[in-house]
């Protein structure tokens, strides 16, 4: 059977009136096998600490039947944590894959381009030279995610932004704001010194609905403007000569879709600050899950909303008594799954 035909079983036509979409069955299965995993983890997690509530009094309560005090654990103090995981794991996947597909480049996510090293300077400028309170601290971070961006996005042009140019920039600039971090905390305050410190490893802890609702209008507006960019993003992989051929408006497309990516990143470290290699590899995973060609989006999403609240339960159960933060454990991962994917690539004659 033939590389074609074997898609064409895989990819079914859907009709409505007028509308004629594509659904790749496969994609479909693994968006909704992810996304009853992503729900199946949060339940567990709601019912996770000091006081453990069992999976079905968990779903009871969420339902308005649990008795007053688990109405008060699961949706005050454990239900904003969890649904802050899940918005800043599909914020990063998001993230990730569209930086990944414009700068055709698995490693092209923004751990390595340094968005998220540029929000973590924007949160530190706050907090060391300000004091400023957490709205400050989100707000800081969300300026200093777009700035950084737009850094990268001038640098990096020339005549067009091409792949291996935006991927070398943003380490480059990522190298000179890490050490800007690193002067910031060394000029800090003790107290200072440790908040900073605290923020940056990247952590669920203490979030609240308020760092839940100004995170899912965001998504709310983004998703859309993202979805509805997906057919020239396709196109854009194919080069943009091609894409120019075909009607598409690459740069203008580039520049929306980055911008979108770029607020999706800072939104998602000003919640829970620079929570490392979600972005990297929750786009990579889902590429592999799916084994279909293109951007793959919304099982990015989907694969990074999984893999934090996940990664959330792992470091709140995995080692005992020692609650670690969230980043310290995507951390250890992702940086296994780099150092494997840097070895493939060398491999395959890439890099």
């Amino acid at each position: 059977m033939t590389a074609t035909s074997t898609q064409a079983l895989r990819t079914r036509s859907v009709r409505t009136g007028g509308l004629s979409l594509r659904l790749d069955l496969r994609a479909f299965t693994v968006v909704v096998l992810l996304l009853v995993c992503a729900l199946a983890a949060s339940v567990v997690l709601i019912g996770t600490g000091d006081f453990p509530i069992p999976a079905g009094d968990v779903l009871k309560t969420l339902f308005g039947g649990g008795d007053p005090g688990q109405e008060f654990i699961v949706n005050e103090l454990r239900l904003p944590r969890v649904l802050v995981g899940l918005l800043v794991g599909a914020s990063l996947g998001l993230g990730g894959a569209l930086f990944q597909s414009i700068s055709r480049n698995p490693l092209g996510s923004p751990d390595v381009l340094g968005l998220s090293q540029g929000s973590t300077a924007g949160a530190l400028v706050m907090i060391v030279l300000f004091s400023g309170s957490a709205t400050a601290v989100t707000l800081g971070a969300l300026v200093g995610g777009l700035v950084t961006g737009l850094a990268i996005y001038l640098l990096a042009w020339k005549q067009g932004v091409h792949g291996y140019r935006l991927v070398l920039v943003g380490i480059g600039v990522s190298a000179v704001v890490t050490a800007v971090n690193g002067y910031l905390i060394t000029k800090a305050d003790l107290v200072d010194a440790a908040r900073a410190v605290v923020w940056m490893t990247g952590s669920l802890n203490g979030r609240d609905w308020t760092q839940v609702w100004p995170l899912l209008a965001l998504c709310a507006v983004l998703l859309p403007l993202v979805l509805a960019n997906a057919r020239g993003l396709r196109m854009m992989e194919m080069g943009d000569d091609v894409s120019y051929a075909l009607g598409v408006r690459v740069e203008r497309v580039r520049l929306l879709l980055m911008v979108a990516a770029v607020l999706l990143t800072s939104a998602a470290t000003a919640a829970a600050g620079p929570v490392g290699f979600v972005a990297l590899t929750a786009p990579q995973l889902a590429r592999r899950l799916t084994r279909s060609p293109g951007p793959n989006l919304v099982p990015s999403l989907c694969m990074g909303a999984t893999l934090l609240v996940t990664a959330d339960w792992a470091s709140q159960r995995a080692f005992g008594a020692d609650q670690l933060p969230v980043g310290v454990v995507t951390g250890v991962l992702g940086g296994v799954y780099l150092l494997w994917l840097l070895v493939t690539e060398r491999k395959a004659g890439r890099i």
